[in-house]
This record gives structure tokens, C-alpha cells and sequence, in this order.
């Protein structure tokens, strides 16, 4: 990746997504603290720091998968906090999980099929027959999007594969490919790169590159400090539920908040 990058940071007057004091608390146990940050449309941000640090549980707040304690959400200039989480897809802000969730005993193609938003409700259509062709012509189109997506993360010749005899790796790539057939305008991505092989990882990185100069905004969340700091424009660093440090990676690199927080020391407040 060219160390250009951070100049090719486009602003906005308003972000794709901007998180205000969002906070969660389990059991008296603070998960998230008090965290803002902003997303800014069509770049490629990264969300890093120790194992604990709160990232997942900001992700599972962000889309509703648990309810934020405190805190605002705002989606493409929506309020979305505390929004039905199938209504936050549906508004365009999708992301995929530390595990992929595939339906093992779908095939692949299947898998694609399900997850195209605002589909016709078929039962309805089998009672009205003037909606059966309209339905088939929808069908036709979603079946072609599945095809070009699959072939786009190379992974079409596993079409009729059951999901669940795919590789780690395979999986990763179809829960991004079904990510897309919903046509997300943001996708939130947690740890796309773990379990992955070096080939598949380079496969995928040039997929999500080619994906954010069409307009897709990513955030991703990564273990792997140089792949972020490579690979992203902006870099969001937590630290025991806080925000660490916000950034381009030039800066965050040299934050010695962030050295001490991956190295184990007292982190200054």
C-alpha cells in the first residue's frame, strides 16, 4: 500500500457515521466508555486496540445487536440508535462477525440469495398471479448479483458447495460477498482477516480497495496493528472500553498512549 494514502483522505461536511458517548455496562462491568468517533463516506477506517479493548461490544451497539446504554448513533446523517437492527441493514449499514455466520446447510449461492433487501414476498405472489412474472424477473436479477459478486471475491466455482464445507477463509469471503447483496452503503467489518491464509488475505485487502474507490465505506476492526495502519486512512484506537487515540496512522503510530497500551503499561490519562 502506498504511504501516500493518508493524503488521499477526501473531507466531508458530515460523516457517514458518527458515534456520540456511546456507553454499555454489563453487570457493573463498563464495556464501552463514553466513546465518539466519526466515519467519514467512501475511506477505509480502522478500529484497534488490546484484546478487551471494547471493540466488538462498540460494533454490537453501533447495529443494536445490544442495546447501547447510553449514547447516539447517527447513520448517514439518521439517528439510529436503538433502531430495529434489521431496519439499520435495511438503511444501508450492514457488518459481518468475528465468525462467520453462514447457513452451513445452504449452499453458497443460497447463502447470497437470502440477503437482498426489500425482496417480494413470494408466498404473496404464488395467490396473485399477476405478481408471478415480476417475481421471476427479480429472482433473475438477484441470481445475476450473486453470480458477479461471488465472481469478484473469486469464489464462484463454490456456488452449489454446502457453506458449511467451506474453508475459514472461504467463509470470510462469502460473509463479505452476502454483506454486499444487501447494498449496504457502509459495511462494519470484525476481524475479516483472522483464521486467514497471507494469499487469501492479500485477495481480499485488494477486494476492499477496489470496493472503497467505488464508494463503499468500510470500518474494520483488526488485531493486525500494520495491516491497519497500512491499508487505512483513519485509525480509532480503544483501550479498556475508551477512546485511545483518533487519526491518520502517522500520528497513531507515534501516540505513546498506544505503544504503552499494546505493551502492557499504564496508559496516561
Amino acid at each position: 500500500m502506498s504511504e501516500t494514502i493518508e493524503s488521499e483522505r477526501q473531507t466531508a461536511d458530515d460523516p457517514m457515521l458518527a458515534v456520540s458517548n456511546l456507553t454499555k455496562t454489563f453487570s457493573g462491568i463498563t464495556a464501552v466508555d463514553g466513546v465518539s468517533f466519526d466515519v467519514q463516506e467512501g475511506e477505509m477506517t480502522g478500529l484497534i486496540g488490546p484484546n478487551g479493548a471494547g471493540k466488538s461490544t462498540t460494533f454490537n451497539c453501533i447495529t443494536n445487536l445490544v442495546e447501547p446504554g447510553e449514547g447516539e448513533v447517527v447513520f448517514d446523517g439518521e439517528d439510529i440508535t436503538g433502531m430495529q437492527t434489521h431496519d439499520i441493514a435495511r438503511d444501508g449499514l450492514v457488518r459481518t462477525f468475528q465468525i462467520a455466520r453462514e447457513l452451513r446447510e445452504m449452499t453458497v449461492l443460497e447463502n447470497m440469495m437470502v440477503s437482498p433487501k426489500d425482496q417480494t414476498e413470494t408466498a404473496l405472489a404464488a395467490v396473485l398471479p399477476g405478481m408471478r412474472n415480476s417475481v421471476r424477473k427479480e429472482e433473475q436479477v438477484m441470481v445475476e448479483q450473486a453470480w458477479e459478486t461471488l465472481d469478484f471475491f473469486e469464489i464462484d466455482h463454490l456456488a452449489y458447495e454446502f457453506a458449511g464445507t467451506l474453508s475459514g477463509g472461504q467463509r470470510k469471503l462469502l460473509e463479505l460477498a452476502r454483506a454486499l447483496m444487501a447494498d449496504p452503503d457502509m459495511v462494519l467489518l470484525d476481524e475479516p482477516f483472522a483464521g486467514v491464509n497471507p494469499t487469501l488475505e492479500d485477495r481480499l485487502l485488494d477486494r476492499l480497495h477496489e470496493l472503497t474507490d467505488q464508494g463503499y465505506t468500510f470500518l474494520i476492526v483488526e488485531h493486525d496493528i500494520d495491516l491497519i495502519m497500512n491499508n487505512c486512512v483513519d485509525v480509532i484506537v480503544m483501550h479498556q472500553g475508551r477512546l485511545l487515540a483518533e487519526g491518520p496512522p502517522s500520528t497513531v503510530r507515534n501516540d505513546e498512549r498506544v505503544v504503552d497500551a499494546y505493551l502492557g503499561g499504564e496508559v496516561a490519562e
